[in-house]
């Protein structure tokens, strides 16, 4: 299954954000990598530049290759409503992300994985498709047998994390899915409106 596996340090330099959660290295190292990341002088970059960052930012921060994204952007087009707030909803959507927000994995790629090896129920149902699209009033669980996971168990008791769109349960290991997020509610610092000028030239 297609999934970017370089070096995440690298990527987080590369935008200056720790997008892909904290990282001990990035704050050693907050300038671009390279030999001259501390002193080369960046040019003025084009508009188009700008907004194909901004597109790549979002990609890494959810994992996504070009495919999968471009997808997910036809399928926010065809819906109603601001095209670039749909998107940022259909990608918080996701399961893998969800297994994230509700605290059951430290990291996206991680939460990734325990998707993957099917240690997670989507309405009582098990799902190994990290892409699997949630709908309000799913409930997602770790499943019984995978409760006693360290790597959830130590998540979940590092795990502050507490969005009005998402219901948990630490107990139980479970959460559900309330809503789709208002923008305002997202706290990822991506310009999607970039995303849709570059993908509506």
């Amino acid at each position: 299954m297609a999934r970017y596996r370089g070096p995440s340090t690298k990527i987080a330099r590369k935008f200056g954000e720790e997008i892909f959660g904290y990282d001990k290295y990035f704050q050693r190292r907050k300038y671009a990598p390279g030999q001259h990341g501390q002193s080369r002088k960046r040019k003025t970059q084009s508009e188009y530049a700008i907004q194909l960052r901004e597109k790549q930012k979002a990609k890494y921060t959810y994992g996504l290759l070009e495919r999968q994204f471009y997808k997910t952007f036809e399928k926010a087009l065809s819906k109603h409503g601001v095209t670039g707030e749909v998107l940022l909803q259909l990608l918080e959507a996701r399961l893998d992300n969800t297994v994230f927000r509700l605290g059951f994995a430290a990291t996206r790629r991680q939460a990734r994985q325990v998707v993957l090896h099917k240690h997670v129920t989507v309405n009582d149902k098990v799902v190994n498709i990290p892409s699997f699209s949630l709908r309000p009033g799913d409930v997602i669980a770790i499943r019984e047998k995978s409760k006693s996971l360290e790597v959830v168990s130590s998540a979940l008791a590092n795990s502050e994390r507490k969005f009005s769109w998402l219901d948990v349960n630490d107990n139980l290991k479970e959460g559900k899915f309330l809503n789709y997020p208002s923008r305002d509610e997202i706290p990822e610092k991506i310009n999607e409106q970039l995303i849709v000028e570059l993908y509506s030239k």
